[in-house]
């Protein structure tokens, strides 16, 4: 971290020099804004107060910020077919409830993605729109058109706005292992899954990584969540540089932490701004969150891997041609996001990253990063393949851990 000593216009003009910096390098990079006018529908609010509004046997239901322990208290004494009635009254709040059984939450999202599919199929051909809205429009479509194909597993979604979403691959509720995806900036629905850059996207990532871990341990049970349900920064803005939407999404990434499988050990996989908000987040993870690896990190808004107060192993990786290596880290006055994870002085344990090639290539099929993120997943450490500048990054750690 640079040092404090300096004069406050040292100060000043190094902050200044630093953000040009990282706007020339997103303007360059592919960190593009996606300019979305989000449409009329009814909002997460409204769904909130008929919530809210709602009575079971003159009993008001749960407060949807309620622990996930709560949640999952009040659906078990309602019983399967309560919670179908809930879920078709209000899927919208069902389907994005921490603590609610997650085959409620699958089927309460395929009722809020099939409103939500005919709803946006009706404007596509709307002369009232702009060509770019009627564009946007056949996207959203085709988005919620494959969200909907049978073998699915949504396990978050809301389609306000640019959207959010999470998407389970394998048995959640019965997995020993889960493994949490959190990507960057640019994140919404229309770039959940991508056809060109198919691996730089949070549904192509899980699965990579899905089918990765299946190949490193075949009969560990793990499931694969690509989550994209937080507010991402878009494009090359103020919120790429500060942590306000980092601190908003640690709050929604600690809920689904602490509403997954007590028994299950998790990892976080986290990507690009997806690391900053898994730095903010760790002091407040549950223990069974054991390892945090970040991979094209701009830093965790900290100084060091022991500032996060987590008893997570904190793992980190970068590309030798990810340009994220280039934007200065340090953090001055809330802007910028701190000490760079792969130096060695931060501490973390450091992983080979061979074949990524770039910022966006870290779950391509056939690299070591995406090796090392299966052997994460599923405990195997001594398969861990370490970066030169720790060559014993998995010291410490006896064999293959868990089930």
């Amino acid at each position: 971290m640079t040092s404090v000593d300096a004069s406050p216009a040292f100060v000043a003009t190094r902050a200044l020099l630093a953000l040009a910096v990282v706007f020339v390098l997103l303007s360059i990079t592919g960190w593009t804004t996606i300019r979305h006018r989000p449409e009329p529908w009814p909002s997460r609010e409204s769904a909130l107060a008929a919530w809210a509004k709602d009575r079971i046997d003159h009993r008001p239901l749960p407060d949807p910020d309620a622990p996930a322990r709560t949640i999952a208290a009040f659906f078990a004494r309602l019983g399967p077919a309560g919670g179908a009635r809930l879920a078709a009254r209000h899927p919208l709040v069902v389907g994005n409830l921490n603590g609610a059984p997650v085959s409620l939450r699958y089927r309460a999202n395929r009722f809020t993605l099939a409103h939500a599919y005919a709803a946006e199929r009706g404007r596509v051909d709307d002369a009232r729109l702009s060509p770019e809205g009627r564009h946007e429009a056949r996207r959203r479509v085709d988005r919620f058109a494959s969200l909907m194909r049978p073998g699915r597993q949504v396990l978050a979604f809301d389609p306000t706005g640019s959207g959010r979403a999470a998407e389970v691959l394998g048995d959640l509720e019965h997995a020993r292992r889960v493994s949490v995806i959190v990507p960057g900036v640019d994140t919404n629905l229309l770039t959940f899954q991508k056809t060109n850059g198919r691996y730089g996207a949070p549904a192509g990532m899980a699965e990579a990584l899905y089918a990765a871990e299946r190949r490193t341990s075949p009969r560990a049970r793990v499931a694969v969540i690509a989550w994209a349900d937080y507010t991402a920064p878009v494009g090359i803005g103020v919120d790429a540089v500060t942590g306000r939407l980092a601190a908003e999404g640690a709050v929604r990434l600690i809920g689904l932490t602490d509403s997954l499988p007590p028994r299950a050990r998790v990892a976080l996989f986290c990507h690009s701004y997806g690391s900053v908000l898994c730095g903010v987040a760790a002091p407040r993870l549950p223990a069974r969150v054991t390892d945090l690896a970040v991979a094209g990190s701009p830093g965790m808004r900290v100084d060091r891997a022991a500032d996060l107060d987590s008893h997570a192993r904190v793992w980190a990786m970068r590309d030798a041609d990810d340009w994220i290596a280039d934007v200065p880290h340090l953090e001055v006055g809330g802007v910028g996001h701190g000490a760079d994870p792969v130096a060695p002085e931060f501490g973390a344990r450091l992983l080979s990253a061979r074949g990524a090639l770039g910022h966006s290539g870290y779950f391509a099929p056939g690299t070591q990063s995406l090796g090392n993120f299966a052997a994460i997943g599923v405990g195997a450490y001594p398969r861990l393949v370490c970066a030169r500048a720790d060559s014993a990054c998995h010291d410490g750690i006896s064999g293959t851990e868990g089930p």
